[in-house]
């Protein structure tokens, strides 16, 4: 149920929205990037186009309706302690924002660089931090108190709570939580099968429940500890999971079984400090280091071995955080000063900086791209 004031605010939020769409649209745009500001006094999405050469170029800015958070004790780059709390669906239709200080989400339809705002609900728990979907199914990590997992339909881009879909990680954090010992991120399997969460520091597992055919999860997961301390931010690739464990700022992969048990890890540091998210973009990995302030890049051998390629792919604005990638350029934001860092992929796997998108609030968490 959405609070009176927060009711308000997702009326003007529509307005806004409507009266941003009616000049924002670029055409000949080559792709769009939606960045999260994450701000306590009202969350929004910056929608930028990205031009022939990677640039981008604000086209306009959609309030959530609801209010951006801080987890604890105040980290001055990442403030909602998480990879994933912006997602766009595969079809590129829906974007899916958490408002982690109101407690709810946001679903937008997108049109082009176009937003409409299409539902603010619950998120189920406190403090949502990251959010996935497949299909017509979307899962929130609740990163405070016990942590929740809690499902939700899609229904033309309107989120639709699934009635007896939440679950529990048995966490005990507070709201909001510590950046440290909240959980760091939900995702699918790639087959859909499994829906997956880190815990960071609180158990430094890998929690991998089973997803029914009614959109329901089992009742609870398989625990699996991780290989180096931490475990963060995760993607998929070689058949395999690839985690960010920011302990020992290390990649590693993982053989995942049908059953939810993780085996046959094998890590890699980078070296640097704090190895968090992890974006796959071709064959290269690249990581942020939050307290190296640079991106690593690593390879993924058949085995699912890692393999570090460069320690410094790139130096970044301090607080690398979350990343995205567009038509061969990587889009790194940081938290520290509130900016978009661009590069272009070259052939070989490097980057090459292309220039920084300035002017955006310290603090901004969430970025996705079409």
């Amino acid at each position: 149920m959405i609070r009176p004031a927060l009711a308000v605010f997702a009326v003007l939020a529509l307005i806004g929205a409507q009266s941003a769409s009616a000049h924002g649209h670029h055409p000949g745009s080559r792709g769009v990037i939606f960045v999260q500001t994450n701000e306590p006094g009202g969350n929004k999405i910056d929608v930028f186009n990205r031009g022939d050469d990677g640039r981008l170029s604000l086209a306009a800015a959609y309030p959530t309706g609801g209010l951006g958070g801080v987890a604890a004790p105040g980290t001055e780059s990442d403030h909602l302690a998480s990879q994933g709390s912006l997602a766009l669906t595969a079809d590129g239709r829906t974007l899916i924002a958490v408002n982690a200080g109101s407690d709810n989400v946001t679903s937008f339809r997108v049109h082009g660089d176009r937003l409409q705002l299409r539902s603010i609900v619950s998120s189920g728990g406190e403090f949502p931090a990251s959010v996935t979907v497949r299909g017509g199914l979307v899962y929130v990590l609740d990163s405070g108190g016990t942590g929740v997992v809690q499902g939700f339909w899609l229904r033309g881009s309107h989120l639709v709570p699934i009635a007896g879909s939440a679950r529990s990680l048995g966490l005990a954090n507070g709201d909001p939580p510590n950046f440290l010992t909240s959980p760091g991120q939900v995702g699918f399997t790639p087959d859909g099968r499994q829906l997956l969460v880190t815990t960071k520091a609180s158990t430094s597992s890998i929690d991998a429940f089973q997803v029914r055919p009614d959109g329901r999860l089992s009742a609870t997961p398989v625990v699996n500890p991780s290989a180096t301390p931490v475990p963060f931010a995760f993607t998929f690739g070689s058949g395999r999971l690839v985690d960010g464990e920011a302990g020992a700022s290390s990649l590693t992969t993982y053989a995942v079984g049908s059953g939810g048990a993780l085996s046959d890890p094998r890590s890699q540091s980078d070296g640097q400090a704090a190895l968090c998210w992890v974006l796959r973009v071709g064959d290269v990995y690249f990581v942020s280091n939050t307290g190296s302030n640079n991106v690593s890049s690593f390879s993924v051998d058949a085995s699912g071995q890692p393999s570090l390629l460069q320690a410094v792919a790139a130096t970044t604005n301090p607080g690398p955080i979350d990343q995205a990638a567009s038509g061969g350029y990587l889009y790194v934001e940081t938290g520290t000063n509130g900016t978009v860092d661009e590069f272009a992929v070259n052939a070989d796997g490097t980057l090459s900086s292309i220039g920084t998108v300035a002017g955006l609030p310290p603090g901004l968490e969430g970025i996705a791209a079409s």
